[in-house]
């Protein structure tokens, strides 16, 4: 999905909070203007940065997985060489302010230990198996470098730590590329990314033998060493005087990716628990465990299919499954085929197996969320009228919908066009011959909709975070006082100021959760 203007904002925010200015610069730069090399950011950055300096940005915004370099191979018979060109990765940009939720993953499922070594790779970016070995050692609250060792270990084998990517892939021309015929199963099969920055992401992706490796080299001068550089050959010429150093080894990075799919399972065993009951959510939960390791991206439309036997066994795993008799999750699976008329179906049965229908069940949390917004920002009357056109799926003329929402005719064109002025709804004019009046038809666009709601979201999540930085900043001094000199009115305004900045937190929480289900789910 296209990146909007709050959405570049948005980004550009959290660059600059923790960063600076100068190097939002540079990442605006590239937001804005697509893949660059170093030489042309330092023309086109709105600032008077020289060449040197976006190179020294560049190498950091890299460190810390903000940032890719690759290049494009040239055509044949051209003599010239691949320019290094970098493009910024704006998902790696929002998951900055989801480190917290990052953690907490680790912390439940693999315990404080892990938890550390993680905290040390987010805040971080990027270090070897001896930097988080000094990092330790450095810390107030040491846990040893054979903890050190076995945490990483876990992380790599949970699939929560990767190895860093490739520091320079190069892409292959794509008008060069043959044209090759093939079915329209091929083709979804066989289906090339979308944008430039996932083709990127793929280049740089090793395969998972190299990105997740079994096993660890006891010595930190690993052979399987990664190249002493995360961009180009004249940095990596540069630290060569650094080789000798004994943490060099396998440099390891926070795999984004595992965390939002552990997330979006959550969301969606939270969403068929309200919509459904405990028992439902317990087998879906089940069920996505067993699938889990055959998912390869996020955005998996279904899960493979799996069998009941399975499915129970993983069931009577947890603790809540226990009490669980087969009888009862065949029932639960029978609830979770079913469909109504304002539920789709959340598993396919097919050939006796069953498969997780993950678009179904973020469809619905989806269509909740823009429902929600529509009856607060319009009204009940635009609240069915809106649910109306989402479930026909197609132009519908005015007094139709009317007459199915139970609305004055009168009023409806009205309410109508607001929503239509405010990019909800899609309008079709049709002249009539002998009429001055065209006839009006409407229809929601998905599309344009999740569009519309993520960067109102992106706008939303940029508003909530410069209230709290004006909330703390204005109460600093306050804040800073020692607690014994906190008495009567003070403490008052000290509980009154906490209790604010706990209420901008929680809702920014919940506020990214909604931009995951639209953006990243």
């Amino acid at each position: 999905m296209a990146m909007s203007e709050f959405g570049i904002v948005y980004a550009v925010h959290i660059i600059t909070v923790q960063f600076g200015s100068v190097v939002s610069k540079v990442c605006e730069c590239l937001l804005r203007k697509g893949p660059l090399s170093s030489r042309d950011i330092s023309r086109l950055a709105e600032s008077d940065i020289n060449h040197n300096q976006v190179k020294d940005i560049l190498y950091l915004l890299i460190q810390h997985n903000c940032v890719q370099a690759f290049s494009i191979e040239p055509p044949d018979g051209s003599e010239s060489k691949a320019i290094v060109q970098y493009i910024v990765l704006f998902n790696n940009i929002l998951h900055r302010v989801r480190y917290n939720k990052f953690s907490r993953i680790v912390n439940e499922e693999l315990g404080s230990e892990c938890g550390a070594v993680l905290d040390g790779l987010l805040s971080n970016g990027r270090l070897r198996l001896g930097q988080l070995i000094e990092r330790d050692r450095d810390s107030g609250k040491t846990i040893g470098s054979e903890a050190i060792r076995d945490s990483l270990q876990k992380l790599v084998a949970a699939r929560f730590v990767e190895r860093i990517p490739s520091p320079e892939p190069v892409l292959g021309n794509k008008d060069q590329e043959p044209a090759k015929k093939r079915g329209a199963k091929a083709a979804k099969i066989l289906k090339e990314p979308e944008t430039l920055e996932e083709r990127v992401v793929e280049a740089a992706t090793p395969v998972d033998a190299i990105r997740f490796p079994l096993i660890f080299e006891e010595d930190l001068n690993s052979s399987l060493a990664d190249d002493d550089s995360n961009i180009t050959e004249g940095k990596r010429k540069q630290r060569d005087v650094d080789s000798s150093d004994p943490s060099s080894g396998v440099i390891w990075r926070p795999n984004f990716e595992e965390f939002i799919h552990r997330l979006r399972h959550k969301a969606c065993v939270e969403i068929v628990k309200e919509r459904r009951d405990e028992g439902c959510a317990i087998v879906l939960r089940a069920m996505l465990e067993v699938g889990r390791s055959q998912e390869k991206k996020v955005k998996t439309d279904n899960s493979a299919p799996m069998s009941v036997g399975s499915i129970y066994e993983e069931v009577i795993k947890t603790e809540a499954g226990r009490t669980m008799l087969q009888e009862r999750v065949e029932a639960c699976l029978d609830q979770l085929s079913a469909t109504s008329s304002y539920l789709p179906a959340f598993v396919t049965e097919m050939n006796d197996s069953y498969i997780v229908d993950f678009k179904s069940i973020i469809s619905v949390a989806q269509k909740d969320e823009i429902e929600a917004v529509v009856m607060r920002r319009y009204g009940k009357e635009a609240f069915r009228m809106f649910r109306y056109l989402s479930q026909e799926g197609r132009f519908v003329e005015t007094d139709k919908i009317a007459d199915a929402a139970l609305t004055e005719k009168k009023d409806t064109p009205q309410i109508l066009l607001k929503m239509w002025k405010d990019g909800y709804l899609h309008m079709q004019k049709l002249a009539i011959t002998g009429t001055y009046v065209p006839f009006l038809l409407w229809k929601v666009n998905k599309l344009i909709v999740t569009r519309q709601m993520l960067d109102e979201m992106y706008h939303a999540s940029l508003n909530l975070n410069l209230r709290l930085a004006h909330e703390l900043e204005s109460e600093k001094e306050l804040l800073m006082l020692p607690s014994d000199k906190l008495e009567g009115p003070l403490k008052e305004r000290v509980k009154k100021v906490r209790a604010k900045r706990l209420l901008l937190s929680s809702t920014m929480f919940k506020l990214d959760d909604a931009i995951m289900l639209f953006h990243d789910f």
